[in-house]
């Protein structure tokens, strides 16, 4: 099998990296990959096949000299998590050397004590990792609302920001906070959002670029759907107890640049917390937003309408669309979750001509989907696990893996990671059989989703962020 070089001295220093190291990535690997998934950084050389002996010979010469400086052998390129579910916004990594076994004591890098509480995901850019948190402002009813900066080197808490200083909060769910929209890192900009208590832009450095704090709904349970960049517009839902909207910042401003309403007036609970999907679809740009109700697609320029899926009374939808073999997986209503298979496209109503399969059976009501390859992964929030041909439907394998699920899985080097949330990962053989390969109990409370890099895992619980790798 051909092989391609996917790192070089530059680029690693360019990185940061205090050693640097080659990884070698099969040709039928990259093919398999997404082209999404890359960076426009990531660089993908030729195989050696395809540049003749000289060229092999070079690059033998240079691997091995690369390799020899190498320690250790196993660290490879860094790939950058930027949003909620990764650069895909789907949960793949092309990460290698990924852990299979840890604790809370065993492969752990580090473990860094986190002085405000959220659920938003960790987010990796560049060496640096960011996250949101939320606490009590001292001798007052009010809130910090702050973003925090680590190295994800050492672990080390780099800087806090105080964004938001509200006078007070609102009701939550027993399982959500203040901070758990996860943020989004895009060209030495952060934008962080924490529902109707406002959204902020900020430097890389900790500096507040804006703030806007216009955007007013009344939340049900607290904030929970996390922003996504479509170019010039940071989009979300505001999916609370009246008037449902799906708004569009001005990413440089933050003014308002278009807002739409959802088509959900009759319905008696309108509020819902999903992150939004932006997919292409027969040409054209598709924002995938799902809420009480119905799938609803909207033009990303302007908030205009495309098409709908009626789900009848739905609520609370939390899960993330996925998107793979033209269909969207899109999970519906927490009481009683379906999950649909949805073709895109279309104009107005298209419930009874673009629904391609659905199944209620093991569905989730807060962990996103994972589609890799053929397959299909989803785990209920009461812990059935499940792999299924997305494009049919067909159930492969169904097992109980145990505990109460929040997170959203993830895949990397071959296999699907899910979270509980008592804290204890599962590690899993992607295929058509079930095979579990390691169950690892961190001991302590984890309800957000991992972040990945090459030989690390980044999971946050109640009161640390962990990297997960080995020393």
């Amino acid at each position: 099998m051909k092989r391609v070089d996917t790192w070089s001295r530059r680029r690693a220093e360019r990185a940061g990296a205090g050693v640097f190291s080659v990884r070698f990535l099969m040709d039928e690997e990259l093919c398999a990959l997404p082209k999404s998934m890359f960076p426009m950084s990531f660089p993908l050389a030729l195989s050696p096949c395809r540049q003749g002996i000289a060229g092999l010979m070079r690059r033998a010469c240079r691997t091995a000299l690369v390799m020899a400086a190498s320690v250790p052998m196993f660290m490879v390129q860094a790939h950058d998590w930027p949003e909620f579910r990764g650069p895909t916004g789907q949960g793949i990594s092309p990460a290698k050397h990924v852990p299979i076994h840890w604790s809370g004591s065993s492969n752990v890098v580090w473990k860094t004590p986190l002085a405000m509480a959220g659920w938003s995901s960790p987010v990796l850019v560049k060496q640096r990792l960011y996250l949101t948190g939320s606490r009590a402002k001292s001798g007052s009813s009010g809130l910090e609302l702050a973003v925090l900066c680590l190295d994800a080197r050492s672990g080390a808490i780099l800087w806090s920001t105080n964004v938001f200083m509200p006078d007070k909060g609102s009701g939550l769910h027993p399982k959500n906070g203040y901070a758990s929209p996860t943020p989004v890192v895009s060209d030495g900009r952060l934008y962080a959002h924490f529902g109707h208590l406002g959204t902020a832009c900020l430097d890389l450095k900790g500096q507040v670029i804006w703030r806007q704090t216009s955007v007013q709904y009344p939340p049900v349970h607290g904030n929970g759907g996390s922003p996504v960049l479509v170019g010039d517009h940071l989009i979300f839902s505001c999916d609370g107890a009246s008037e449902p909207f799906v708004i569009a910042l001005d990413r440089k401003t933050g003014q308002v640049r278009w807002k739409t309403r959802r088509p959900n007036d009759a319905l008696s609970r309108k509020f819902s917390f999903s992150t939004p999907l932006l997919i292409t679809h027969a040409g054209r740009q598709e924002l995938i937003s799902p809420g009480a109700g119905g799938i609803y697609a909207y033009d990303p320029l302007s908030g205009r309408p495309l098409w709908q899926v009626g789900t009848g009374t739905g609520f609370s939808v939390v899960p993330r669309p996925v998107f793979a073999h033209g269909l969207l997986f899109v999970n519906t209503d927490y009481d009683f979750p379906k999950l649909y298979a949805i073709r895109p496209g279309g104009d107005g109503d298209v419930t009874s001509t673009h629904l391609a399969w659905q199944t209620g059976r093991g569905a989730p009501s807060t962990p996103s989907t994972l589609v890799v390859g053929d397959e299909l992964y989803f785990v209920s929030d009461a812990g059935i696990a499940t792999c299924a041909d997305a494009r049919s439907g067909k159930v492969h394998w169904n097992e109980r893996l145990g505990g109460g699920f929040s997170a959203s899985p993830v895949f990397a080097d071959g296999r699907i990671y899910f979270q509980n949330e008592e804290g204890v990962g599962f590690v899993l053989q992607a295929g058509k059989t079930y095979q579990l390969l390691a169950r690892n109990e961190l001991g302590e409370r984890t309800l957000a989703s991992s972040a990945v890099d090459d030989g690390t895992l980044y999971l946050r619980g109640a009161e640390h962020l962990y990297r997960i790798g080995k020393k």
